[in-house]
C-alpha cells in the first residue's frame, strides 16, 4: 500500500472523529486509579501512606490501607500527576500518568525509607524518571518506561527498538532489533524477564545473535523495566555489554479488561482480569498472529518471502496468606519464512531459503516476606529455541540441491533464588545463587559445490551445567552519599572455567540537583554452544573440535557519570567510560584479524583461542525534557571507539566502531474533541550515526567455493557509509465510554536514504550484492481498549 493511501484512512479517521464528536455529548469520562504501594527493600506494604493527585480541583486524594493498597475513584480523563508521601519514607512524584476511558490505572510505588531524622525533614518530592528502578545501581542506567518510549517514532512497539535513542546505544541499518552498546557486539547483550535471563526473544534469529526481525514479545505487556549498557551491580553476570532487565506487568485484579490490535505487522489481543471475586490475584495474557501471513492465507498478498510468526505471552499472580506471592509467567513463539532469489525476469527459481524457529519460556516464582525487613525469591524456569535453516541451489543440471541444512536445538533448566534483607535504613544487603542446565542438539552440514557429499561444520549433543552467584551490599553512608559493592562468581562445567569478579559504585549527591557517579566492574560471558563444539578438518581431512576449552569472554568497565536536574522537567547526563576487554576469542592463526565478536550471526566455524584483547572508551551526553505541558524532547550525543587486537598484534576497528551517534527524539501532544478529552501525537526522531565495518568479499574465490569467501587479510578493513534516519510518526487517541480507540501510523527512514552498509556474496546469482539501509517502511497500527 503506497504511503498516500495511508494517508488518505488517516484523514476518514478524523472525519470520523468530527463526525462522532459532533453526536456526542458533553459528558466528561472518568477512570479509576488503584495500586499498592511497598518498601523498596523489603517489597512489603506501607500502611498510612498518603497518595494525592497535585492540582486537583477539588482536591482528591487517599490513603494506602494495611496492605499498602489504594483507590481513587472518578479520576478525570487527561493527564495527571500524583504525589505519595509516607511517614519515615522519601517523598515521590508520578507525573504525566495518562487516564483513558476504557483501562483502569494499576500501579506499584515503591518508596525509599529516609535517613533524615522527621523533625529536620524538609519535602522535596523526588520524579526521579531517569533513576533506574534496580536502586544498587549507581551508573549507566535507565528506566525503561512502555508509556513515554512507546511515543518514540519508529519504535513499532518493539522493546528493542524503543531503547535504540538512549546514548550509547545504536542499532543495525539493515533493519533488524539488535542492540548495540558503546561498540560492542550486541553478542554481549543479555534479555532477562521476571528476573532471570532468557534466550533471544526475537523472530526469526540467527544462530549466536541476539537480534532479529520483531520482538516476541509484546510491548503491552510491559511494565516499566531496566536498560543498563556498563558497569552492571553484582546480581548480573553472563554478560559484558548491556542488560536488558524486562517486568512484565500484572493484569488488572479487580476489573475484566480487554484490548483488541491490528497492525502491518501482527493482529493481537490482550485479556486481564482478577481471577475470582475478592480475591487479588489476577490473570494477563496476549496473543499476536502475523497480519502478512493471514493476508497470505486468504490471498491477499501474493510474493515470496512473507514472514509468517505468531507468540503470546501470559502472566498470572496468584497471592496466598501464609506461602508468600506465587508468579507464573511464558513466552511463546513460533515464526517461518520461505524466500526465494530468482532472475531478473522472475521465472527462473536460483535459490530457496527456509527458515523455521521456536522460542519457549515458562517458570514460576515464589516471592515470600521473612520478618518485617527481609524476603525470599525462589524461581524455575524452562526455556528452549529451535532453529531449522536449509538452503536449495538451482544447479548445473537446473534441478534444486540442498547447500546448507542446520539444526540449532538449545534448552535450559534454570533455578534462581535471592534473599534480600534491610538491616537498617542505612544498610541492606542482596544475595543470590544461580543454576542453569545447558542441553543442546547442534548440527550443521553445507555441500555448496553440489558433489553429493555433505561437510560437517557441527554435530553434537548433550549436556553442561554455569552456576553463578552474588552478594550485593548497599550502604547509604548519608542521604546524599551512597556506596554499593559486591562481587559475582561463575563456573562453566563444561571446560571447568571461572570467574569472581568484584564489583563497586557510588554516588554523590553534592548539591539538591547535581550528583557525581562511579562504577567499576568485571563481566564475563559463555559463548553460544555451537561455537564450543564447532569441527574443523586438517590437512589429511581428520576432524577435531578445537574450542572446547575456550575461556568466557571478558571485561572490565570503568565509568565516570554526573548529573544535572536543571529544573524540574529538564535532566543532563554524562558519561564517560573506558572497557577493557581480555580473554577475547580470536582465531588461532599469528596472520589472523578474526575476532569472535565481530562475526555477527551464524556458525562461528573457526579455531579460536582466548589470546586477543580489546578496548572500548568514550562520552556520551543526554539531554531529556520530560513529558510536560504536552511536549518532550530527548537529544543524545556519542563519541566513541571501539578496538580489537587479534594474533597479529595489531590494533584494529571492531566491526562496530562507528565512532559516533546523535538523536533527537521530539514529540508534541493535542488535546482535541469535546472537553479536550481525546488526543492527537506528532512525533519524530533523527538519527546519524557512523557505518559498521564490513569485509569485502572476494568474487572469484567465492564463485569457485560456491559460498561466501571474504578478501584475504581484508577483516573488517571497510567501513560503511554514515547513516541518516528520519522516523515519523502520527498517533491519535479517542476516548469514548468504556472503550478507546488508538490509532497509529509510523513511518521508518521516511526520508529513504540508503547507505551502503555491507557486501554479501549470493550463492544463487553467483554475484556480489550490495547491502543497504532498510528502505522506507510505513507501518498502520489501531487498539481497541474495552
Amino acid at each position: 500500500m503506497k504511503v498516500r493511501n495511508y494517508l488518505l484512512m488517516l484523514l476518514l479517521i478524523l472525519a470520523w472523529n468530527q463526525e462522532s464528536k459532533a453526536q456526542s455529548n458533553s459528558k466528561l469520562y472518568s477512570q479509576t486509579i488503584r495500586g499498592t504501594i511497598i518498601d523498596h527493600e523489603t517489597k512489603q506494604g506501607l500502611i498510612g501512606a498518603n497518595i494525592v493527585i497535585l492540582n486537583s480541583n477539588p482536591f482528591k486524594g487517599t490513603a494506602s490501607d494495611m496492605d499498602g493498597n489504594f483507590i481513587l475513584k472518578q479520576v478525570s480523563i487527561g493527564r495527571i500527576s500524583i504525589h505519595i508521601s509516607c511517614l519515615g519514607y522519601e517523598a515521590k512524584t508520578i507525573a504525566n500518568i495518562e487516564i483513558g476511558s476504557a483501562k483502569e490505572i494499576v500501579l506499584k510505588i515503591e518508596l525509599i525509607e529516609s535517613l533524615t531524622h522527621i523533625e529536620e525533614v524538609t519535602v522535596h518530592p523526588k520524579t526521579a524518571k531517569h533513576e533506574t528502578l534496580n536502586k544498587m545501581a549507581t551508573v549507566s542506567g535507565q528506566a525503561f518506561t512502555v508509556e513515554e518510549t512507546s511515543r518514540y517514532s519508529g519504535s513499532l512497539n518493539d522493546p528493542a527498538r524503543m531503547v535504540s535513542g538512549y546514548a550509547g546505544v545504536s542499532g543495525d541499518g539493515e533493519g533488524s532489533n539488535e542492540i548495540i552498546v558503546r561498540g560492542n557486539s550486541p553478542k554481549g547483550i543479555q534479555w532477562r524477564m521476571e528476573g532471570i535471563e532468557i534466550p533471544n526473544p526475537n523472530h526469526f534469529a540467527d544462530e549466536g545473535s541476539t537480534g532479529g526481525a520483531i520482538n516476541a514479545l509484546n510491548s503491552s505487556m510491559l511494565s516499566n523495566s531496566d536498560f543498563f549498557t556498563g558497569a552492571f551491580t553484582a546480581e548480573y553476570g553472563n554478560a559484558y555489554s548491556g542488560i536488558f532487565d524486562i517486568n512484565l506487568r500484572s493484569g488488572n485484579n479487580a476489573k475484566h479488561e480487554q484490548a483488541f490490535g491490528f497492525s502491518t505487522y501482527g493482529i493481537d489481543f490482550t485479556v486481564e482480569g482478577p481471577l475470582k471475586k475478592n480475591y487479588s490475584g489476577s490473570y494477563l495474557a496476549n496473543y499476536r498472529y502475523s497480519s502478512l501471513e493471514l493476508l497470505d492465507n486468504i490471498g491477499l498478498v501474493d510474493f515470496d518471502g512473507v514472514p509468517k510468526y505468531q507468540d503470546g505471552s501470559f502472566k498470572i499472580v496468584l497471592p496466598t496468606q501464609k506461602a508468600g506471592k506465587f508468579t507464573l509467567f511464558g513466552l511463546l513463539g513460533k515464526s517461518n519464512i520461505l524466500a526465494k532469489e530468482e532472475n531478473d525476469e522472475e521465472t527462473i527459481t536460483l535459490g530457496e531459503y527456509n527458515v523455521n524457529s521456536d522460542l519457549t519460556v515458562i517458570g514460576i516464582s515464589n516471592l515470600l516476606p521473612i520478618g518485617k525487613k527481609s524476603y525470599l525469591k525462589n524461581t524455575l524456569a524452562y526455556s528452549a529455541t529451535n532453529t531449522q535453516n536449509e538452503s536449495r541451489i538451482l544447479g548445473d543440471d537446473n534441478t534444486m540441491f540442498v547447500a546448507l541444512n542446520e539444526k540449532y536445538q538449545h534448552n535450559y533448566f534454570k533455578y534462581v533464588s535471592t534473599f534480600n534483607t534491610k538491616l537498617n535504613a542505612k544498610n541492606s544487603v542482596k544475595a543470590g545463587i544461580e543454576y542453569t542446565r545447558l542441553g543442546f542438539d547442534i548440527k550443521s552440514v553445507n555441500d555448496f559445490k553440489n558433489t553429493g557429499a555433505f561437510t560437517t561444520d557441527v554435530n553434537s549433543e548433550g549436556k553442561s551445567h554455569l552456576f553463578q552467584s552474588f552478594v550485593n551490599w548497599k550502604y547509604r553512608i548519608t542521604s546524599d552519599f551512597t556506596v554499593v559493592s559486591g562481587v559475582h562468581a561463575s563456573y562453566f562445567k563444561l571446560n571447568n572455567d571461572y570467574t569472581i569478579e568484584p564489583r563497586v559504585g557510588l554516588k554523590y549527591q553534592f548539591l539538591s540537583n547535581q550528583s557525581f557517579s562511579f562504577g567499576f566492574g568485571m563481566h564475563s560471558k559463555t559463548e553460544s554452544l555451537s561455537t564450543y563444539f564447532v569441527q574443523l578438518h586438517d590437512n589429511e581431512n581428520n576432524t577435531y573440535t578445537p574450542n572446547k576449552n575456550l575461556k568466557m569472554s571478558k571485561a572490565i568497565h570503568y565509568v565516570l557519570g554526573y548529573n544535572n536536574q536543571l529544573n524540574h522537567n529538564l535532566h543532563l547526563k554524562a558519561e564517560a567510560y573506558y572497557q577493557d576487554l581480555y580473554d577475547v576469542a580470536v582465531e588461532n592463526d599469528p596472520n589472523s584479524k578474526i575476532v569472535l565478536q565481530d562475526i555477527k550471526e551464524g556458525l562461528a566455524d573457526f579455531d579460536f583461542v582466548n589470546e586477543g584483547t580489546g578496548k572500548n572508551y568514550g562520552l556520551e551526553l543526554s539531554l531529556e525534557r520530560f513529558f510536560h505541558n504536552n511536549f518532550y524532547y530527548l537529544l543524545t550525543g556519542s563519541l566513541y571507539e571501539s578496538k580489537f587486537t587479534a594474533l597479529d598484534g595489531i590494533e584494529r576497528n571492531s566491526r562496530y566502531n562507528g565512532n559516533y551517534a546523535a538523536n533527537l527524539l521530539i514529540g508534541k501532544e493535542y488535546k482535541v474533541g469535546q472537553n479536550d478529552q481525546n488526543r492527537i501525537g506528532l512525533n519524530g526522531k533523527i538519527t546519524f550515526r557512523g557505518g559498521q565495518y564490513y569485509t569485502p568479499v572476494d568474487l572469484a574465490k567465492s564463485q569457485e567455493a560456491g559460498e561466501t569467501v571474504y578478501l584475504a587479510n581484508s577483516e573488517f578493513s571497510k567501513q560503511g557509509d554514515d547513516l541518516f534516519i528520519l522516523d515519523v510518526s502520527f498517533s491519535y487517541k479517542l476516548n469514548r465510554k468504556k472503550t478507546q480507540h488508538e490509532f497509529k501510523f509510523d513511518i521508518k527512514n521516511a526520508s529513504n536514504n540508503k547507505a551502503k552498509i555491507l557486501e554479501r556474496y549470493n550463492e544463487a546469482t553467483h554475484k556480489i550484492e550490495d547491502g543497504e539501509q532498510l528502505s522506507l517502511l510505513p507501518s498502520l497500527q489501531y487498539i481497541l481498549y474495552f
